[in-house]
């Protein structure tokens, strides 16, 4: 078994596509075992409650610094024994410490095909509402690692997605999560999982079979 942790800030739709896919035995020896929220009373909370998974807040605010809240959450992903720390609709930030702490061990679901939309600044909506603006005939998502620069960790995953005439932010949103965003999740996690994703600088190599 190897031990994943979920870190979310909202409602938890990407939670929900990962505790699907355990359900189906879609993450191979993943098993989540800790939800940490970055604010009390957001949804994912629920989800990870009704499927029987411990969960824990842990808010930026309740802490003087930046270091402290790095220490916590480090402390709070040892105490689990997480393996994989997932970040879906994570709003904070990570400090260098925790990177360090879980090095190629901490991936990211990001609603664009990067290095387009993405970076500081480039979350949920707003992400779309650029594509939008820009004119792309084509969006999509990307599963990545986390390294020090936002959005600028190893491309492990990624799936287009096409932006249709008369698209709203709203419902360009709803497209990439159901066509790219809660399929490409769970895959990136089992090929984690399952040892088959090796990393090179920042090159990825995924084997399968």
């Amino acid at each position: 078994m190897l031990k994943i942790a979920v870190l979310v800030s909202g409602g938890g739709t990407n939670l929900q596509a990962l505790i699907d896919s355990e359900r189906a035995g879609a993450l191979g020896p993943g098993k989540i075992v800790k939800v940490i929220a970055s604010r009390a009373g957001v949804y994912a909370l629920e989800r990870a409650e009704k499927a029987g998974i411990p969960t824990s807040v842990i808010a930026r605010r309740d802490f003087t610094d930046a270091a402290d809240y790095g220490r916590a959450l480090i402390d709070e992903l040892h105490a689990c024994g997480a393996q994989l720390i997932v970040l879906a609709g994570f709003l904070s930030i990570l400090g260098e410490e925790v990177i360090r702490a879980f090095p190629n061990r901490i991936i990211n679901i990001h609603p664009a095909l990067i290095p387009s939309f993405c970076g500081k600044g480039y979350y949920g909506l707003k992400v779309h509402e650029a594509a939008l603006e820009k004119g792309v005939k084509v969006t999509g998502a990307t599963v990545h690692f986390v390294n020090e620069i936002p959005d600028g960790g190893a491309i492990i995953l990624q799936k287009a997605v096409p932006v249709e005439e008369g698209d709203t932010p709203e419902r360009l949103q709803k497209r990439v999560m159901e066509q790219a965003e809660w399929q490409l999740l769970p895959q990136a996690v089992r090929l984690f999982c399952e040892g088959k994703i090796k990393v090179t600088g920042n090159i990825t190599h995924i084997t399968e079979g």
